[in-house]
């Protein structure tokens, strides 16, 4: 009995767009370093982010207050509505 040969493909070019080897999986083999490691020494440090300023850091918090404020609003209405459906609807 013959095994059959390996596909080959005329459009496939070797390269990886997404990696499978994922923890877990029977064909799972450790010592992958994703290739943006690679470049890296390892005593290298990573590199720094600057710091924010102060109206940088006022400005994201006012940006979650709002968004968090908007969410709030849109669950407050949302109850406001039911009630009011049960008022007049429902339980008429």
């Amino acid at each position: 009995m013959t095994r059959k040969s390996k596909r080959e493909y005329e459009d496939d070019d070797g390269r990886t767009i997404a990696r499978m080897n994922v923890d877990g999986m029977p064909w799972y083999t450790g010592g992958f370093t994703p290739p943006a490691e690679e470049d890296r020494t390892p005593d290298a440090p990573a590199p720094e982010k600057p710091p924010m300023s102060k109206a940088e850091v006022r400005g994201y918090a006012w940006a979650a207050v709002k968004a968090g404020l908007l969410i709030g609003a849109v669950f407050a209405v949302a109850y406001g509505l039911f009630l009011l459906f049960c008022q007049f609807v429902w339980f008429r």
